[in-house]
């Protein structure tokens, strides 16, 4: 596997290695005032636990699905305030609309978390008298670029996390590293190197995700140029957590490939070359996805691994029943 994650990154290219003794000054003095401006929220997500899909209640041929999220602020929903908002809601009922079946979503992510906080949530998502989910969404890797984990530690964090709740019977979708570069208050240089190490861990997540038996979704480059573009609208009041457009933006390209690990999506799992689609070392499709968003890495035989760009849809409106209701 480290053979490979160095190989992906000789794919993307470049490396911060490149950078000289003047340079490394401009870059510490543009972190000093990136700190001033971006993030810093303390606002507590809305929590979006409960059930989705009130339209299908009356299914009682099929138990209702079992959704669970785990990560840091992005999975939480920091940076909303409306459960609905939140991209786990947002999945939970596109999840119920695709599949006709009421959805149970369950969020364990933490804010400010790092890789190596996915064994605690592991252990909250598997915990003795809970149900075992269908499948579980993973989105962390910010904090481990900002807090400069080394690369190895993280990947071996998140891989050992999807191993065991694959184990456990659940399918895993992971959503990789975002693009730290399109953050709007951060400048160059210090924006061209939170770009690259962005993406050099995602296509690091990639590897370590589908050799654990998981399926990859590339957000980076997908919400970056669409967030360079429009951050007013994709960022929320802090500039660095997406807004509730923005989390719509991520959840939409996520759909399709937690409804694919459960055999509801309505494409064959083969590739489409007129889409770019194909069958590609393991390596070269973690660098490829990492640098196209939107793209959806899965295994196939050793060591190849697929690569699709599979369509988008509109998102539905959350729906929940339970003992309270969304927030309005």
């Amino acid at each position: 596997m480290a053979r490979r994650i160095a190989t992906a990154a000789a794919f993307g290219g470049g490396g911060v290695g490149l950078l000289g003794v003047a340079a490394v000054g401009v870059l510490l003095t543009e972190v000093r005032l990136a700190r001033r401006t971006v993030g810093g929220s303390s606002d507590i997500p809305p929590c979006a636990d409960g059930r989705y899909g009130a339209a299908f209640s009356h299914r009682t041929d099929r138990p209702p699905l079992r959704l669970g999220f785990l990560g840091d602020s992005t999975a939480a929903g920091q940076g909303v305030h409306r459960a609905s908002q939140t991209p786990g809601a947002l999945l939970a009922s596109g999840l119920a609309a695709l599949s006709e079946l009421p959805v149970d979503f369950r969020n364990v992510a933490l804010p400010g978390a790092q890789s190596d906080d996915l064994e605690r949530q592991v252990e909250l998502m598997l915990a003795v008298g809970t149900e075992v989910p269908d499948v579980c969404v993973i989105m962390i890797g910010a904090n481990d670029v900002t807090h400069r984990m080394p690369p190895a530690q993280s990947v071996r964090h998140l891989a050992d996390a999807v191993r065991r709740l694959r184990a456990a019977g659940c399918e895993v979708v992971v959503g990789t590293c975002p693009d730290l570069g399109s953050v709007e208050p951060v400048y160059q240089p210090l924006r061209w190197v939170a770009r690259r190490l962005s993406r050099q861990l995602a296509a690091a997540q990639t590897i370590g995700v589908i050799e654990s038996g998981g399926r990859t979704v590339s957000l980076g480059d997908l919400l970056g140029p669409e967030f360079e573009a429009r951050p007013r609208e994709l960022f929320g009041p802090d500039n660095y957590h997406p807004s509730a457009e923005g989390y719509a933006t991520a959840a939409m390209a996520v759909l399709p490939t937690l409804c694919a690990s459960l055999g509801l999506w309505p494409e064959e799992e083969r590739p489409e070359p007129a889409r770019g689609e194909g069958l590609l070392p393991i390596e070269q499709a973690a660098a490829e996805a990492a640098s196209e968003g939107g793209t959806e890495v899965t295994a196939s035989r050793a060591p190849w691994a697929l690569l699709k760009h599979r369509r988008r849809r509109q998102l539905p409106t959350a729906e929940r029943t339970g003992p309270s209701s969304v927030t309005p």
